[in-house]
């Protein structure tokens, strides 16, 4: 499994880096997606980080999963391109993961993903979108994997690789993290 998430000036810190980190924790393959014509990303809260690639020199068909973190400048930098919504729209009918945080569950919104979908997003980001709004940090419908915001981070990344990893390599990563959804105490995987 593969997965590509998208990284547009003004992006929510948090929600894209935690999701990387717990990726690459996983060791699942994610590469980081400038939406810049260089590698360069500036982060909601000023932060300059370096990408893997360019969304002009990426296949998108080559990732199983589409990640879109939010952040409303961010979002509004993602649905710009119109090349990113028209790969979204395809990659949802394939059957595939797609998945969106905080303010960018919104451009699937507009994109009709969410018609008919059980999903989260930031309230003030919650629209007219055919769906059905779950006041939960993540929500899974289907391939749809969306979550409410930043202190959503880490339930978003877990619920999308939960549906991707081995239960084992599950408890090991909650275990790194020390971090277990039902809070009962952890102890070391065998």
């Amino acid at each position: 499994m593969s997965a590509a998430i998208f990284l547009a000036d003004g992006f929510e810190d948090s929600e894209g880096l935690i999701t990387i980190d717990m990726f690459r924790r996983a060791r699942v393959q994610i590469d980081t997606i400038s939406m810049n014509a260089d590698l360069t990303v500036h982060t909601s809260h000023n932060i300059t980080l370096m990408a893997d690639r360019t969304y002009k020199d990426t296949d998108l068909d080559a990732y199983d999963i589409l990640i879109l973190p939010g952040g409303k400048r961010g979002t509004k930098n993602l649905e710009a391109c119109a090349s990113l919504k028209d790969a979204l729209i395809k990659h949802f009918k394939e059957g595939r993961w797609t998945c969106a945080i905080c303010a960018a569950p919104s451009i699937f919104g507009h994109l009709g993903i969410l018609q008919g979908k059980k999903y989260t997003c930031f309230p003030e980001f919650d629209g007219d979108y055919g769906g059905l709004y779950q006041n939960e940090l993540a929500v899974k419908d289907g391939n749809v994997i969306t979550a409410r915001g930043m202190g959503a981070t880490v339930e978003f990344a877990r619920m999308i690789l939960a549906e991707i990893i081995d239960p084992d390599m599950m408890r090991k990563l909650e275990y790194g993290m020390q971090y277990e959804h039902t809070f009962r105490t952890l102890k070391k995987p065998e």
